[in-house]
């Protein structure tokens, strides 16, 4: 049975894949910072884990609990918006940053050697505002600006564990229909999580280091 590590899945795109892995009959280990939602998880069928992407005691004492565990598909997910147009505070600054990339270049030392036990996969999710030369507008800086940052820890990690096995991807998950993307986007996350799992399933070694949309359209850096 495959495995299948999805960190910050308490809802959205998250509680989507583990539910969709899930029902396809993965072994699913999932994690969310609030003790109600790793109890919705455990309900769902995963193996749960309570935490704190920001923490860094949170994240050892997970690579504690995971330690030689072998993954197919890890998928990091968890991520924070900020202010949209006016100047973030520092807090807010700190909140983003901390959220969408310290704890990616924490977390993927702990589980890509995880991933590498069977030459498994590893996404991020990021998000085409990412992308420096494909940019037309410049809102939402402070998140722009994390997910270029959270691309270039992607690439640093296909060239550090790609030679061990682990593809490594980086994912726009389209405009979806979350509490983030709003009730407005127009693709469902039901959509969006199929399709990047089938992105991700058929990404080949040679797609370590690439900016993918959900449905396996190259995005420019």
């Amino acid at each position: 049975m495959p495995t299948a590590l999805i960190l910050g899945a308490s809802r959205g795109i998250g509680h989507e894949l583990a539910r969709q892995y899930k029902q396809d009959a993965w072994r699913v280990i999932a994690t969310a910072r609030k003790p109600e939602d790793v109890n919705k998880l455990s309900r769902l069928g995963a193996e749960a884990h309570q935490l704190d992407v920001t923490s860094a005691e949170s994240i050892a004492g997970l690579g504690w609990k995971l330690d030689d565990e072998k993954i197919d598909a890890a998928w990091l997910v968890a991520g924070l918006y900020g202010p949209h147009e006016r100047f973030p505070s520092q807090d807010e600054f700190d909140a983003v940053m901390h959220t969408n990339v310290l704890s990616a270049m924490r977390l993927i030392p702990v589980v890509a050697p995880l991933v590498a036990n069977r030459r498994g996969k590893l996404a991020v999710l990021s998000s085409r505002m990412g992308s420096m030369s494909g940019r037309s507008s410049a809102g939402g800086s402070l998140y722009r600006a994390s997910k270029a940052a959270l691309n270039s820890v992607l690439v640093d990690a296909a060239l550090t564990w790609g030679p061990q096995g682990v593809t490594c991807v980086s994912f726009h998950p389209g405009w979806v229909r979350t509490d983030m993307g709003g009730s407005s986007a127009p693709l469902p996350v039901e959509q969006s999580v199929r399709e990047l799992r089938a992105t991700l399933a058929a990404a080949q070694p040679s797609a370590n280091g690439s900016f993918l949309n959900h449905d396996g359209t190259p995005i420019p850096w």
